[in-house]
């Protein structure tokens, strides 16, 4: 037999079937590689362009180093995996994983790093359909879709296994060497790029998702075999004295809020109407632990302060925890994607489905869902446990973007005009600014009506709210959108973050914090690192956990 011709034995007779002639293997590998160093990086070339890196001849040799680099470096990837079963479906991987990666870099300037894509893979479905506008799949059609599909048509030979394998390993061999020496040429001006522009080593497709995701599931399986670490388990507070009802307080955890958007912190637009006559504190200098909120809420209900908690390797239990020991009636409503695993040993209920007619619509409710049933949901908790005080947990939907306009009703369209896309690129920057601050006004009715409401409760409880965002948002500064940077290269307005505070007569009298002392401290720092502490001394919370000079509180409490 030829070597140009298949055997095919059916047991009666032997059927020879010529083989289909097609291109080698390596061949589209080398077209893949080359589309997604040039095409399927638009994204790190318009970045590079912008920081004035291809200007000029030298930009030019810059340009074909490093592109010729990025190539080779796929060349070597994809060309061990030129395996007749695995090469169609890792290229098609490859070229909508990159078209994917591309849209999001050019349309919100986020980038590729571990923390991307584990908000990815807590994104739940509505946040995901807001996502799929018309320009994600042109992208993913034209840059993913089209060479996936020229791929999975053009006939490929195959070869003996052994053969194909040196075929492979020569090719990955040749590559890499061309990929040294390639970045040999261009290694000055690419570490000085670098070093002065971080964003750049995460815009690298697709070996930014790769490096990520590898980096995902290597913490993931240091993390498993770690059981969770037991905090305050002495803690313990005392029964309340004949002068003092018992706590009710109100802890609001913000989404996506940015400070500088309050007209209580000096923004020009009136964007706080409601806060601003009910006596409330509002701290200037807030600063968040994390840039996303799977990132920032397990950190700021953590004991330990942000550069410790990202150094941490032991998962501890959490701020809701100790109050839990405590003997206090924890509750933790959630109107968004979930607490992060922070509230899965307290009661809990996830609001957003609930269905209310006059709050819910398009699939997810508005924050005042909360509110409803709050009466019957507090009656229900152990009686014991409401004597000693109650801590309610409210995690809103708050102003969680792209689609901005989804977050507020009609009431609360104050800033025109607005932009109605989550495609942000699509809106003027000032569409985009008006829709935001949309949602801020409608956050502000959110907590004046859950003020109010507590202001009912004063005469069975010292009442006390107090609000604080996970993180902020970029709104079209220097072509940002959204959040989730790196938080060392991430702009302040990613981490600039809303911490209100609201109290009682009663609660100011219990805990001697005076609202005259906090306005004296409005500009002074605070951040996530003081949230755990603050909270067990706003509740007079004994255990070996709480750390005063984390206390923002303790400063203004007098005996």
């Amino acid at each position: 037999m030829t070597t140009d011709a298949r055997t095919l034995d059916t047991g009666r007779r032997r059927v020879i079937h010529p083989l289909r002639p097609g291109l080698h293997p390596l061949w589209p590998v080398l077209a893949t590689a080359l589309w997604i160093a040039t095409l399927g990086n638009l994204a790190l070339w318009r970045a590079l362009y912008q920081y004035g890196l291809l200007q000029g001849w030298n930009g030019f040799i810059f340009a074909t180093g490093l592109g010729t680099a990025l190539a080779a470096l796929l060349v070597v990837l994809l060309g061990l995996l030129a395996w007749r079963r695995t090469l169609r479906p890792a290229l098609v991987a490859v070229l909508v994983t990159s078209a994917m990666a591309t849209h999001f870099m050019l349309g919100y300037g986020v980038v590729i790093d571990r923390a991307m894509l584990v908000n990815v893979a807590q994104t739940h479905a509505a946040e995901a359909a807001d996502l799929m506008t018309p320009s994600l799949l042109l992208t993913v059609s034209m840059l993913g879709l089209l060479p996936a599909w020229w791929t999975w048509r053009i006939p490929i030979a195959t070869r003996p296994w052994l053969g194909q394998l040196r075929h492979n390993l020569l090719a990955a061999g040749a590559a890499a060497a061309v990929a040294v020496l390639a970045l040999l040429a261009v290694f000055q001006p690419l570490s000085s790029a670098v070093r002065e522009h971080r964003p750049l080593r995460y815009m690298v497709n697709p070996l930014n998702t790769l490096v990520a995701a590898a980096q995902v599931v290597a913490a993931q399986l240091k993390a498993a075999p770690q059981p969770l670490r037991p905090l305050g388990r002495d803690a313990a507070v005392a029964p309340p004295s004949s002068a003092h009802r018992p706590p009710l307080l109100v802890l609001v955890l913000g989404e996506t809020a940015r400070a500088d958007h309050f007209g209580l912190n000096g923004y020009a637009l009136d964007t706080t109407p409601e806060l601003a006559v009910l006596g409330v504190v509002s701290q200037r200098q807030a600063r968040s632990c994390g840039t996303s909120t799977a990132a920032s809420v397990p950190c700021m209900f953590s004991h330990m302060s942000r550069t410790e908690f990202d150094g941490a390797t032991a998962r501890h239990e959490s701020l809701v925890d100790v109050l839990h020991h405590a003997g206090l009636a924890v509750l933790w409503l959630d109107n968004q994607a979930g607490c992060k695993g922070v509230c899965d040993r307290v009661p809990n209920v996830n609001t957003s489905k609930l269905g209310d007619n006059a709050l819910c619509a398009d699939g997810e409710c508005r924050d005042e869902v909360m509110l409803s049933d709050l009466d019957a949901r507090i009656a229900s908790m152990p009686a014991d446990r409401r004597a000693r005080g109650i801590v309610l947990v409210m995690h809103q939907m708050g102003s969680h973007g792209p689609a901005y306009y989804k977050r507020y009703s009609a009431a609360f369209k104050r800033f025109g005009p607005e932009c109605r896309s989550a495609a942000l690129q699509d809106c003027s920057r000032e569409e985009v600014v008006n829709a935001y601050d949309n949602t801020i006004a409608y956050t502000d009715h959110f907590l004046a009506a859950t003020i109010h409401w507590l202001q009912v409760k004063s005469d069975q409880a010292d009442t006390a709210l107090l609000y604080v965002s996970d993180h902020g948002e970029s709104l079209g500064e220097h072509n940002l959108y959204l959040h989730g940077l790196p938080y060392a290269m991430a702009p302040d307005t990613q981490k600039h973050v809303p911490w209100i505070t609201w109290m009682s007569p009663g609660f100011a009298l219990r805990t001697g914090v005076t609202r005259a002392c906090l306005q004296q401290r409005l500009d002074e720092p605070v951040s996530h690192d003081h949230y755990f502490h603050s909270v067990l001394g706003l509740l007079d919370v004994q255990t070996q956990a709480y750390r005063p000079d984390r206390d923002f509180y303790r400063a203004c409490r007098s005996p």
